[in-house]
């Protein structure tokens, strides 16, 4: 009897660690789809509005070839954060599914809000996503547009008062209507 018992707990056991791995692997794999470009502009009035923008910028084409898509600037790598994205996300989807944004007519009337909002997550996180790929100690200051070069100078100078998206909010999209270049 205690012979049978104990298979019973290491079937019980090897059970629960199998659905764990299959479990985790699912999520893992929704995952990362979620961060691809295709799942990004799956709906219309992203591939319409924010995908043609991003074809036409630095980070599409380039001379190096290096290309970021958009879970690189809008998805953190690490994984609490990551999946901290991910269910803000789904604020997203929400509003997609509601109406609230479901036609490029309707992006564009809140496109300010939105911008907005990928802003200040990206002020409150340093601008963690961009420095993903970009880094001072990277930059070659020679190399560089000479205003460039001194305005990323006075950045590292500034250290944590100003961060990445201060300066170079559009670089990857238009800015919005109602965006006034006075504010910058």
């Amino acid at each position: 009897m205690l012979k049978t018992l104990k298979q019973r707990v290491y079937q019980f056991l090897a059970a629960g660690i199998l659905l764990g791995i299959l479990l985790w692997g699912g999520l893992h794999t929704v995952v990362e789809q979620t961060n691809s470009l295709q799942f990004c502009i799956s709906c219309h009035e992203m591939e319409q509005t924010v995908y043609q923008e991003y074809k036409e910028s630095i980070h599409y084409k380039n001379a190096s070839g290096v290309r970021a898509i958009c879970s690189d600037c809008h998805v953190p790598r690490e994984w609490g954060p990551k999946m901290l994205r991910k269910i803000r996300a789904s604020n997203e989807l929400y509003h997609k599914l509601m109406g609230t944004i479901d036609t490029p007519e309707k992006f564009e009337a809140k496109r300010l809000q939105l911008a907005e909002n990928v802003w200040n997550s990206m002020r409150k996180t340093d601008s963690r996503e961009c420095r993903n790929c970009h880094a001072y100690e990277a930059m070659d200051f020679h190399k560089q547009r000479q205003r460039s070069a001194e305005k990323m100078q006075q950045a590292i100078e500034k250290g944590s008062k100003e961060t990445c998206i201060d300066c170079h909010q559009g670089i990857a999209h238009k800015l919005p209507d109602g965006y006034g270049d006075d504010d910058r």
